[in-house]
């Protein structure tokens, strides 16, 4: 009784297409906002904000870039932490070459160098889809890895491929304590998220949703393919360099190319498979899982005492994240959205189902 549309009547084509149009969701996440902003700083440790919640909020906005190209484009990328790497360098080059350079600024144009080499990995995808644009993408992320390890422009001359940056601000707020960090990067992630649902809900993204269901049929109807998976290479490639920019930036401080190798694409599509194709909701209960599932199996022996080796620990964990993972995609296949969407439709009967 508590989530029905009765009597929620729409009067002009605004409130028809609102990204909330019932009003139980608005008031649900305008209070999970709420929650994040002034009760999570409350409660929090300092390991929560560096552990959990800062790799969480970063790994969410990535998992939905590269859910723009997958789930709602239906373009097969592996080359994600290359375009995160991308977004990274580009990101620390614009501040160190450029005095004064704002932190926000070089974000954002760290996004837009992604975005411009995004657009020339994403030319393959005219000729050829599925397993062979899989590789073509793969194929950025081994270019990547090599330009930051040889060419010593892109590290400012450092001999080990390492950089670092400190002293972060933004309009004079100083983005020093993890609870700093964890408040810009929320922040940043829910206009990000708001800008991408907007972009999926809008005419771009109805091109991109029927060059996924099927592309001859999109041609044919006047969608034009080269625009329609050129424009998600390019949007999910800036979504994806400011992720990597932030990752760099505020979660790790310093960081080498191998914090952005082939094993953090495979992480971020395994974010988007198990959170949900095609929903941008999906992308945060994805990186969810990913980021809280380790982490507790790690601690559970602990808590039940029982001792066991680092490398065992190591090694049961990797085990038992891939069994859960294989036994999810079998269980449902459309991901943790899929579950959401399944309760509220329940809910929106409940109790008098029919």
């Amino acid at each position: 009784m508590l989530y029905r549309e009765n009597g929620q009547f729409k009067t002009s084509y605004r409130a028809d297409q609102q990204i909330f149009p019932i009003l139980q969701d608005r008031v649900v996440i305008g209070l999970l906002i709420a929650f994040a902003f002034f009760a999570v700083p409350m409660m929090a440790s300092e390991y929560m904000y560096r552990a959990i919640l800062v790799p969480f909020l970063i790994l969410s906005l990535a998992a939905i870039g590269l859910n723009i190209l997958v789930g709602y484009c239906g373009q097969i990328s592996l080359g994600t932490g290359a375009f995160m790497a991308i977004g990274a360098y580009g990101a620390y080059n614009f501040m160190v070459r450029i005095e004064g350079m704002p932190l926000l600024a070089a974000l954002v144009l760290g996004g837009v160098c992604a975005t411009v080499v995004g657009v020339l990995f994403g030319i393959p995808s005219l000729r050829i889809k599925g397993l062979y644009l899989a590789v073509a993408t793969l194929a950025a992320q081994f270019f990547t890895d090599w330009s930051f390890l040889r060419i010593k422009w892109f590290t400012n001359d450092s001999s080990s491929g390492s950089v670092s940056v400190s002293g972060l601000k933004l309009l004079g707020w100083n983005i020093t304590t993890p609870l700093d960090k964890y408040l810009f990067c929320l922040g940043f992630v829910i206009v990000c998220a708001w800008l991408a649902k907007n972009l999926v809900r809008s005419h771009i993204g109805r091109e991109w949703m029927a060059m996924r269901d099927m592309d001859v049929a999109a041609a044919v109807i006047g969608i034009r393919p080269i625009y329609a998976k050129l424009t998600a290479f390019a949007v999910s490639s800036f979504f994806v360099g400011m992720a990597g920019a932030l990752w760099g930036f505020v979660h790790l401080g310093s960081w080498e190319p191998a914090a952005f190798s082939i094993d953090r694409s495979f992480q971020l599509l395994f974010m988007v498979i198990i959170g949900g194709l095609g929903s941008i909701m999906g992308s945060f209960f994805g990186a969810a899982f990913i980021v809280i599932l380790p982490i507790a199996l790690n601690q559970i022996p602990a808590a039940m005492g029982i001792p066991i080796s680092t490398a065992l620990a190591s090694h049961l964990e990797a085990m038992i994240f891939g069994a859960l993972i294989v036994f999810f995609l079998i269980v449902e296949p459309h991901g943790l959205a899929r579950l959401w969407s399944t309760a509220k439709e329940k809910l929106r009967l409940w109790p008098f189902p029919h």
